[in-house]
């Protein structure tokens, strides 16, 4: 991770260093000068997108009077999803995208990312490349004379822009008349947007989450929470439960039993859904060592298969687009169509989940049971120094151990956290009571020997 960005762009307290006005000036003029320089566009211009936080007003602000100040236009399209921003300025023709939000992360907190010309974020070698922008001393010396100045302007219509993108996703002979939808929007980007999108195709939409005062954003609402829609699914009578988180870039669902369906189990339907027809590129889904096992044994059972990256959306998309994939995810919700989007996008996931219920005439408590989750144990251990812990013999030969009695059905992970002194040991397999017993001794030497 660089000074300013780390795995999702630049995050934290708002008004707190890095995310102030002082330092969104500075990436303001950083991205206008990068960009001005490398774009083949005459006039190139920059949209700005954000979420409801209350700090997103000052941040836009002093993005764009960076930007400006040297000779690009900027254009503010308010709150809109982080996939509407990652469409938008592909179709727009944009040279990027900037994303102020701070995703599933309370309103106090915000950050700043950025999407390039075709929709994708940034490579780290740009981003290396902003930031040395960000703290060069002459940067002030690249600002256009005050006649050449960029101009800065209001899109009033990004929403319903990206609103005729989702619904042009959807199947055209294919309605949601009659389908009862209770809708958890997060109080954050998609409160308008998504409601539109569900509605205007024929959908009963019951809402909340939808009234953003700029700090209400997923508090206790949305993807976080999706306990809230459960009961909401009963007392309407739902077909399907939908919760979004605040940049509405991923989804959890509720199904019709009233039961919270994780991003694992909606890899597991979508995936076997494009499998059937013969959508699924190269017969792979793509996700993280997060994923549970038997999502790996669900993809075995269809003939296809499942690759693993590090965790992150962006290491997904990467390993897509590297390998020519078109779907993946992770089982916090990030649903990734990427011969529709370019990014993670909860709407669009909803819509394709939608497609598979009205397309096999099942409910989603029925949909669901392509997939069978392998129990799973989650241990954190606190450690006094991030050493190589399988050079330790006695962790090495437990974690081989454990993996030869699992075999195919089951995995062991273990990994160091980013930000604490933290070992994080997962074992999964069919026997609940052999992968405590092995997660609690590896626990027990890791609290020893490191």
């Amino acid at each position: 991770m660089g000074k300013y960005f780390g795995t999702d762009g630049i995050r934290g307290m708002a008004n707190v260093h890095p995310v102030t006005s002082e330092v969104a000036l500075k990436l303001g003029k950083a991205i206008g000068y990068y960009f001005k320089s490398t774009s083949n566009v005459k006039n190139p211009k920059i949209l700005i997108g954000k979420d409801t936080r209350i700090s997103g007003y000052m941040l836009e602000q002093a993005i764009s009077a960076g930007i400006t100040s040297m000779g690009i236009e900027s254009q503010f399209l308010g709150p809109i999803p982080t996939p509407g921003i990652a469409y938008l300025t592909r179709g727009m023709r944009a040279s990027a995208g900037v994303v102020i939000s701070a995703s599933h992360n309370p309103y106090h907190d915000n950050g700043i990312k950025i999407f390039s010309s075709d929709g994708y974020k940034l490579p780290d070698s740009v981003e290396d490349e902003i930031e040395k922008l960000i703290d060069t001393d002459n940067l002030n010396q690249k600002v256009h004379h005050s006649s050449n100045i960029g101009r800065a302007r209001r899109i009033d219509d990004a929403i319903g822009q990206y609103a005729v993108f989702l619904k042009e996703a959807f199947p055209k002979k294919m309605s949601l008349d009659g389908v009862r939808i209770v809708l958890d929007c997060a109080n954050g980007a998609a409160y308008k947007v998504a409601p539109k999108v569900l509605e205007e195709l024929g959908a009963d939409v019951f809402l909340i989450g939808n009234t953003p005062n700029g700090s209400n954003i997923n508090e206790n609402c949305g993807a976080l929470h999706p306990e809230n829609i459960m009961e909401k699914v009963f007392l309407y009578k739902a077909d399907i439960g939908i919760a979004l988180d605040g940049d509405a870039d991923r989804i959890i669902v509720v199904d019709d039993k009233g039961e919270i369906i994780d991003g694992d189990h909606l890899m597991a339907v979508c995936g076997s859904f494009m499998m059937e027809k013969n959508a699924l590129a190269h017969k792979t889904i793509v996700t993280t060592v997060m994923s549970n096992v038997g999502l790996d044994i669900c993809m075995q059972k269809i003939k296809a298969k499942t690759i693993r990256t590090k965790v992150g959306d962006r290491y997904i998309v990467e390993e897509m687009r590297k390998s020519g994939y078109n779907f993946g995810g992770e089982n916090s919700g990030h649903l990734i169509f990427l011969d529709s989007n370019t990014t993670g996008d909860g709407i669009l996931a909803a819509l394709k989940i939608l497609e598979i219920m009205l397309t096999k005439q099942k409910p989603l408590s029925e949909l669901k049971k392509v997939m069978e989750a392998v129990p799973q144990i989650l241990l954190n251990v606190g450690i006094s120094e991030k050493k190589d812990f399988m050079a330790i013999p006695e962790i090495a030969n437990l974690v081989k151990e454990t993996e030869e009695t699992l075999g195919n059905n089951g995995r062991i992970f273990l990994r160091y956290s980013g930000t604490e002194k933290v070992l994080r040991i997962m074992v999964e397999g069919r026997d609940e009571e052999y992968i405590s017993t092995q997660a609690n001794s590896i626990a027990e030497m890791a609290g020893k020997y490191l």
